[in-house]
């Protein structure tokens, strides 16, 4: 999910930042030091980045530290001279793609939620015509103060993307909630701001990763994959606007933001929690209407598997073992009288089209996709058939980021009206 040559920036914010200009708004807060590699960052992914700092921003870091960083001059005062007509507070801000105020203190909150502007930057919030976003950070009892709490849903009521906070120790020595996202985090959720919502509305449910089916307390059989393209997939879709639910097999892989994660081990449990998801959603979701099932499940698993760890004796005392075959859960999903829209996915070793053609067709699903090759277990990047009723299209090679991406667009295409 990261592309190559790029530590730590995933494809997607290299693809949708590429080109944009944005305006990085810092107030005055101890999280504004984290907004210097925020900048370096939004560069990285192609962005331009013009900073603007509030005078209680240049406490903790100073203008040059920003100015060194973007190559441009840092704005401070409404009243800067080195804007022709004096007006910066609309000159910068026409320029811009996006406003991220990265860190957004609880003042500076206060204040967008109430339309003042008695400074630059504010000025700039509220005389701006792009998307403004914004990351708090403070104290957790800031945070959590009603007011705060009030402000904070003015701004979401009012349009503005809140991003964050996390949970986790502060600078003041306390742990909680108020935290400023890390500055890749922010990079991702801003590049996801520009991606058409294509799946706005929908509940996507994927599955990913591999399953674990167990021979005794210490081996089990397994397969190689890492996950990667089901959370690819996964993060895509949130981005795309839909509500997601991951089904994931063992894989130390991090859940994307926004993505609701539910953890199994074996095929039996990815079966149930997919089942379960289906018939009694979370309270606070929809019925999923797609269901994506990118999981390499394990065909069989072992029905005589030991309670106790089974004892290596001589070479001709061997462990007798045998299969069971798991429940096939696209299958099951898709002969459903209330299916969701269906996607299967396909390791094939040969014969990659008419397999998966035969496949579709034995699963009874819309649409199937077909890795090309099977070696791409644990890999960055990928290849894929695409396979429908009326035949099949490829997708070049590229990072498995970006083609969750293109698939993305793919199954939105391709999905009927709510409701039919």
């Amino acid at each position: 999910m990261r592309g190559p040559g790029t530590p730590g920036l995933c494809y997607t914010a290299r693809m949708n930042l590429d080109g944009k200009h944005i305006v990085l708004g810092v107030t005055g807060g101890v999280a504004a030091y984290k907004a210097a590699e925020l900048a370096r960052e939004l560069q990285r992914a192609g962005a331009t980045v013009q900073a603007v700092m509030t005078a209680a921003a240049t406490r903790f870091v100073t203008p040059v530290t920003f100015q060194a960083l973007t190559g441009r001059p840092v704005y401070v005062d409404q009243w800067d001279a080195r804007i022709d007509d004096n007006m910066a507070h609309i000159e910068l801000s026409r320029r811009a793609d996006a406003i991220l105020v990265a860190p957004a203190t609880a003042d500076f909150i206060a204040k967008l939620a109430h339309g003042l502007a008695d400074d630059l930057l504010a000025t700039l919030c509220v005389a701006r015509d792009c998307p403004l976003l914004v990351a708090p950070a403070m104290n957790r009892q800031m945070w959590l103060h009603p007011a705060t709490q009030r402000n904070v849903a003015q701004l979401a009521a009012d349009g503005v993307a809140v991003l964050g906070p996390a949970s986790g120790e502060q600078a003041c020595g306390e742990t909680g909630l108020g935290r400023m996202l890390e500055p890749l985090e922010l990079v991702d959720e801003l590049a996801a701001h520009f991606v058409p919502k294509a799946l706005a509305g929908r509940h996507v449910l994927l599955t990913a990763g591999p399953t674990y089916e167990p021979i005794d307390p210490v081996r089990g059989i397994t397969n190689l994959s890492s996950g990667k393209m089901g959370f690819a997939l996964a993060r895509a879709c949130s981005a795309a606007g839909a509500q997601v639910t991951l089904v994931a097999g063992p894989t130390a892989l991090v859940t994307p933001r926004g993505v609701r994660r539910i953890d199994v081990r074996t095929a039996q449990q990815m079966h149930d929690a997919v089942m379960a998801t289906l018939d009694a959603p979370a309270a606070d979701e929809p019925r999923p209407d797609v269901f994506v099932a990118v999981a390499a499940v394990a065909d069989w698993r072992v029905a005589n598997a030991s309670d106790r760890k089974l004892k290596k004796r001589d070479a001709h005392d061997l462990p007798q073992l045998e299969f069971v075959q798991n429940p096939d859960i696209l299958a099951a999903v898709a002969r459903r009288p209330d299916a969701p829209w269906c996607v299967g996915f396909a390791a094939e070793s040969e014969d990659l089209e008419a397999n998966g053609a035969a496949k579709r067709a034995a699963k009874g699903v819309p649409l199937l996709v077909a890795n090309i090759g099977h070696a791409t277990f644990g890999r960055d990047d990928n290849e894929l058939l695409l396979i429908d009723a009326h035949g099949s299209r490829r997708l070049p090679r590229a990072g498995k980021a970006e083609l969750a991406q293109a698939l993305v667009a793919e199954i939105a295409q391709r999905l009927p009206p709510r409701g039919s």
